[in-house]
């Protein structure tokens, strides 16, 4: 594979364009993230906050029993669906229902247990879900999943020691070579701090964003991001553009605006602006 990338502007975006919204909420997508625990239930709101900020038009969360009252309170644009208290049982028929409607479906922000996340990611994959995306424990949890159960459009968005993890090894000089190795062993797209390699050798690089990204919770907003735009009914390597470039851009804004120390919160909340900002046409001076 070759290290040279193409660079992603808001040109580049633009010209890829954006499917077109429609009139309702139906025509822009229905997303399902499935994730939380009692001791990380926030990085859900987040991610399934971030889907709504680019434009997906419907959401659902799937968390479990110990935490879905809190979540119907903090989110209220979610509909709010119980993971049974013990791994090993089936989804709920409803869950399975919604799973399976859903344009993409996100698995991993805010586990905290490998078993679980295992079992939990089997069962999704059962549902036939549309496009998938993974993220945080589901990827650690990935090198011991049989590939063939999960869906054709596959999005991976790991940090690098979840890439190392991909790997079985650490990485090396060339990060594109070894997201392309990534990429080629898991049939997928993969989205690693803004370098996108898909399963043919196709790489994009965004050279946006700053240090005042890497703030607890950025990577839940950056997957719901992705996720957003996969529901949205983008093609998995433009969906990780898209979801990429606007978190990357957001952070920009508000080092520019408040300077370091911004939260993950406040990015999400910046997207729809940088969203807006990208698709917006440039005039000459």
């Amino acid at each position: 594979m070759s290290n040279r990338s193409e660079t992603i502007t808001p040109s580049t975006l633009r010209a890829w364009g954006l499917p077109d919204p429609g009139e309702s909420k139906k025509s822009r997508g229905r997303i399902i993230v499935v994730g939380g625990s009692r001791r990380t239930p926030g990085a859900v709101v987040l991610a399934g906050e971030a889907s709504l900020r680019v434009g997906a038009g419907r959401l659902g969360v799937v968390v479990p029993k110990s935490v879905d009252a809190q979540l119907g309170a903090v989110i209220p644009e979610a509909a709010v669906f119980a993971l049974p208290d013990d791994s090993t049982e089936p989804l709920s028929r409803v869950v399975r229902d919604e799973i399976a409607r859903a344009d993409a479906v996100l698995v991993g922000p805010g586990f905290d247990d490998p078993g679980e996340t295992r079992a939990t990611l089997t069962r999704v994959a059962e549902c036939e879900p549309r496009t998938l995306v993974l993220d945080a424990y589901a990827l650690g949890i990935l090198p011991d999943v049989d590939r063939t159960m999960l869906p054709d459009r596959l999005i991976l968005n790991p940090n690098t020691e979840e890439t190392a993890i991909l790997l079985g090894r650490d990485l090396g000089d060339d990060r594109i070579a070894d997201l392309g190795d990534v990429a080629e062993r898991y049939d997928a797209v993969v989205n690693c701090y803004g370098d996108i390699v898909d399963a043919v050798g196709n790489s994009w690089r965004i050279a946006a964003g700053g240090p005042g990204l890497g703030t607890s919770g950025s990577g839940d907003v950056l997957a719901g991001a992705i996720a957003g735009m996969a529901a949205r009914g983008l093609e998995p390597a433009a969906a990780a553009a898209w979801g990429a470039w606007v978190h990357a851009r957001a952070g920009d804004r508000l080092t520019d605006r408040e300077g370091l120390g911004f939260l993950a919160r406040d990015i999400a909340a910046e997207l729809t602006l940088a969203l807006h900002e990208t698709l917006a046409p440039q005039t000459s001076a």
